[in-house]
């Protein structure tokens, strides 16, 4: 199992992005958590296999129909904590 910290920026916010995610980790069996940020971005912690990370990656790079990714910052940590889901913070 692999670990990311993700920082997606550009136009992520109010468009459905975090329900994106969500689905999309659910789909893939990636657990942790994503929430918006106060510059306008979005943050995730994913966990899974790296398979499924590649996967994920690419469905956030695409984004849901009314975003637009302009960047995708993939960060590999090591895994201090085991998520058992995959949840939206707020």
């Amino acid at each position: 199992m692999i670990q990311n910290e993700i920082k997606v920026t550009g136009r992520v916010q109010g468009v459905g992005f975090r329900f994106f995610t969500e689905h999309n980790a659910k789909l893939l069996n990636i657990k942790g958590w994503v929430k918006n940020t106060r510059d306008g971005g979005v943050l995730a912690i994913a966990q899974g296999s790296s398979e499924n990370m590649k996967l994920f990656l690419e469905k956030l790079r695409t984004g849901p129909p009314l975003s637009r990714v302009d960047k995708l910052d993939v960060v590999r940590n090591n895994v201090l904590e085991e998520f058992s889901n995959f949840r939206i913070e707020f």
